[in-house]
């Protein structure tokens, strides 16, 4: 059991396994009307995808070029909801 755990998580199905949560959450969102919730979950994509990448061996520019990305994605949501508050 514990080598199918471990395989679980190097070739990256865990990050898979939580992005389909977090796609199933976003269309659960969008079917009750909350679209304004779904942005606030944008950002957790380009950091599981920088740990997928890490996880299953990429090269360092891959996992920095995720977690860049992932910058500008909090930095459009933050905006959008002090503009929101204002």
């Amino acid at each position: 059991m514990s080598a199918a755990v471990a395989a679980f998580f190097v070739e990256g199905h865990a990050v898979d396994a939580v992005l389909g949560v977090l796609g199933l959450e976003a269309v659960w969102l969008a079917a009750r009307r909350r679209t304004d919730v779904i942005p606030a979950l944008l950002p957790a994509v380009p950091i599981l995808l920088a740990l997928r990448a890490a996880l299953t061996g990429d090269s360092w520019p891959w996992v920095a070029g995720w977690l860049a990305l992932s910058l500008p994605v909090h930095l459009w949501d933050l905006s959008r909801r002090l503009k929101r508050r204002v």
